[in-house]
């Protein structure tokens, strides 16, 4: 299969926004791309930098105008689109949402972000409700889907679920970066543990994984902070962890990258871990903590 990836850099012009991800997705399309991936909230500047209720406007429903968008591109160029939304269900209730398009246009599945972070420049309880879909993979013309998002990436109970009901691939739109006050090393160290923990993804579940962020810095509006220095890095790991492609630190980026489907069968025949594993054992994962 061959995979497109989009890295880009956001402003607040939302039109423009669409626009700059019309002429990339038809970029890597034009390469051969049968699946694309856009990153998080791909729509708009990361407004959860602050707690700002007027940022709400953003929200549309689903289906609305930009599903009638990204469905127009999904079948204008024959492939699945893996895009990210922020999602009005009612005054008050919102999701953020990634929306899958399959090649004919049509809405393939939807996956509702269930893992919500609440850190300084990172207030996205403010915003979104935890998803209530549960973690099922989508299914599409090109296989079965296991889509996240984000701040989901780091829990491995979501990868394994998805694996567990036929995921052929792991997909993460996502917008994390810097804190500006930790040190370059620091800086680093947060950098390759996102790396790792997906790879480890890939890893555990012997399947590939395709990790997509935004790039660029974005100004805290409040001031407070020197806001976000998103760390790109966008990558597709293969079903042993190894990194087939990774994105640069600080550049735009697309690419399309060749993934070996058949191989994630040979390498769960070799390192059989679902045949091992110990499900009778495993009741205390459902607990918060065991004292």
């Amino acid at each position: 299969m061959k995979i497109g990836i989009i890295q880009q850099s956001c402003t607040a012009d939302t039109a423009g926004n669409k626009k700059k991800l019309a002429r990339n997705i038809a970029d890597v399309a034009s390469r051969g791309a049968q699946l694309v991936v856009l990153q998080e909230l791909h729509n708009s500047l990361y407004f959860c930098q602050t707690e700002d209720v007027t940022m709400c406007d953003l929200a549309e429903p689903i289906p609305g105008p930009s599903t009638a968008y990204y469905s127009d591109l999904a079948r204008r160029h024959g492939i699945v689109l893996v895009t990210s939304l922020f999602e009005r269900r009612t005054a008050g209730l919102y999701h953020n949402t990634a929306v899958v398009f399959d090649c004919d246009g049509s809405i393939a599945g939807l996956y509702r972000k269930m893992h919500i972070p609440d850190d300084p420049a990172y207030y996205e309880k403010f915003y979104f409700t935890p998803g209530d879909l549960g973690f099922h993979p989508i299914q599409t013309s090109l296989g079965r889907l296991g889509v996240q998002v984000c701040w989901d990436q780091w829990y491995p109970e979501g990868a394994r679920l998805m694996a567990l009901q036929g995921a052929e691939l792991l997909i993460y739109p996502t917008a994390i970066g810097y804190e500006s006050s930790d040190t370059p090393e620091e800086q680093e160290r947060q950098r390759e543990a996102w790396t790792t923990v997906q790879r480890g993804h890939a890893v555990a579940n012997g399947i590939p994984v395709i990790a997509v962020n935004r790039v660029g810095h974005e100004p805290d509006p409040s001031g407070q902070t020197r806001g976000i220095q998103f760390w790109g890095s966008s990558f597709i790991a293969g079903p042993q962890g190894e990194m087939l492609y990774r994105a640069p630190k600080d550049e735009e980026e697309n690419a399309v990258v060749e993934v070996d489907m058949k191989r994630s069968e040979n390498v769960r025949r070799w390192w059989p871990f679902l045949r091992d594993r110990r499900i009778e054992e495993f009741q205390g994962l459902a607990k918060r903590f065991i004292d």
